[in-house]
């Protein structure tokens, strides 16, 4: 019989890491799912260790490890993404939910049952990050950073649900759909056509894909995951660049400059004219090539972000 439920992970010289998520895994409150991890272009003992946990935890998932060497060109986190949840939708029906998830992250017990208790066939689940207490090296000052820019996102998400609300989105949500957890179904998964071959992205690329295919996703706040605070990363351009520079701007005082809330007003008036005018897929593309905007505001302290967010 087959599981319910795949968790896929790209690793890449994760030995450090995986042995915790693969210890979260097995505390999970539901007991039947499997785990597929793709091992790529590693040059440490990722494999063996991601075993040993698995042995040492008594767990009672299914673990299934596939070892790949990619090509330079294709050696980056779409192509083990892919692998990872390519291997996991061979093991489910088409009914079945993958989950994604990364080799530095340490879901809570009840992860997958939060997932699924959301799931249905036609939704994309983007599960909330919070920051790894376990790996605090920076101090308190990296997690008051992180406290600033939450609150900043949630007014962020306050105008979107102001001006342009989505009927299975609505709030309380928070706005996380990295590859840190999605949930979506084989059956969306595959008409989305798979991970995108893409060297960094492609997590939101996959979500816009399964977008387009007719996927509706939500940001339900019961799930959530940890991922660590770590500097040095897997892909070009993910969380590790943004930990840099946070503890930069925390360890100088420096505030970092955001959009302004003024703009996030403009593209959500320009994201409603434009889906009614163009429908989803085309205000995704359309959206995807605009300029970037202007990062021209401090970062506002919580009180003042909250204040925005209400007002």
């Amino acid at each position: 019989m087959r599981p319910p439920v795949c968790v896929c992970i790209p690793a890449r010289n994760e030995a450090e890491r995986i042995g915790r998520l693969i210890e979260a895994l097995a505390q999970q409150t539901v007991r039947s799912f499997a785990v597929a991890i793709c091992v790529n272009n590693s040059s440490d003992v990722t494999h063996e260790k991601a075993v040993e946990a698995t042995l040492r935890s008594n767990a009672g998932f299914a673990l299934h490890i596939l070892q790949r060497v990619f090509e330079p060109e294709l050696a980056h986190a779409g192509s083990a993404r892919r692998a990872a949840m390519d291997m996991g939708a061979d093991l489910l029906t088409a009914d079945g939910l993958l989950l994604s998830t990364d080799a530095d992250c340490r879901p809570p017990a009840d992860w997958i049952e939060a997932n699924l208790a959301h799931f249905s066939p036609e939704r994309i689940i983007g599960g909330r990050i919070e920051l790894d207490e376990l790996e605090a090296d920076e101090g308190p000052a990296i997690f008051m950073l992180r406290r600033r820019f939450d609150a900043y996102w949630q007014a962020v998400r306050a105008i979107e649900d102001r001006i342009d609300p989505v009927a299975w989105d609505m709030p309380p949500r928070h706005g996380d759909h990295t590859g840190a957890s999605i949930g979506l179904s084989v059956d969306l998964y595959r008409r989305a056509g798979g991970v995108p071959l893409l060297p960094a992205g492609e997590d939101r690329a996959l979500v816009d894909a399964a977008i387009k295919a007719g996927g509706k996703l939500v940001h339900p706040n019961a799930v959530w995951t940890r991922a660590s605070s770590r500097t040095t990363g897997r892909a070009n351009g993910g969380m590790a660049a943004d930990m840099r520079r946070w503890i930069e701007c925390a360890a100088s005082g420096d505030i970092p400059l955001v959009p302004a809330f003024s703009h996030w007003e403009e593209r959500a008036r320009w994201r409603l004219r434009t889906r009614a005018r163009m429908g989803v897929a085309a205000c995704i593309e359309a959206e995807r090539v605009l300029p970037p905007m202007p990062c021209d505001m401090p970062l506002p302290k919580v009180a003042e972000a909250e204040m925005a967010a209400v007002s």
